[in-house]
């Protein structure tokens, strides 16, 4: 019984952000979620798809967004390089910054942790200004607080521009 409570405290509850502006947007995020699940990360919870400009040339096609909770035991570092993999999995390529992706996976939040380091920025550095992050993770998360802020999702949202709000549909 005691093993079983050490293993369940080495979960991390945490949260990821899927996006989609090339190919079957769709179905790009139906794989990604798939493969997701095959490496130990545990969906508990989807939001909706998001309809959201191509950010930050917004002459790009438009993507497909999503946030997902997620439960796993794998370390922060395992995680974004098991993101990374199944991003080239699904057929990513890098290229230049922002340009268009068949598939992006972004870890959000990873267990409320504070990370700094030459390969991992938690919480995500740019997750305040993106309502295609905000929208989805309050739809599935009403009571998420910014780690490092200490500000609410809902006082977030309210500090994004009307312009930006306005740019996105729920599907």
């Amino acid at each position: 019984m005691i093993k079983q409570d050490l293993l369940e405290n080495q979960v991390k509850l945490s949260y990821l952000a899927l996006g989609s502006n090339l190919g079957n947007k769709f179905q790009n995020l139906e794989e990604a979620k798939f493969e997701l699940e095959k490496y130990e990360i545990k969906i508990i919870k989807c939001s909706s798809n998001f309809l959201s400009e191509s950010w930050p040339d917004p002459s790009k096609p438009e993507f497909i967004n999503l946030v997902l909770q997620i439960k796993t035991r794998l370390s922060a570092i395992e995680l974004l390089s098991t993101c990374n993999l199944i991003e080239k999995k699904l057929g990513r390529v890098k290229s230049k910054k922002n340009d268009p992706r068949l598939c992006d996976i972004d870890i959000i939040d990873y267990d409320k942790m504070i990370i700094r380091n030459e390969t991992l920025t938690l919480p995500h550095p740019r997750m305040c200004q993106r309502c295609f992050v905000l929208l989805p993770l309050f739809e599935i998360s009403k009571s998420w607080i910014h780690p490092e802020s200490k500000i609410n999702i809902v006082k977030l949202i309210n500090f994004l521009p009307i312009k930006d709000l306005r740019s996105i549909k729920q599907l």
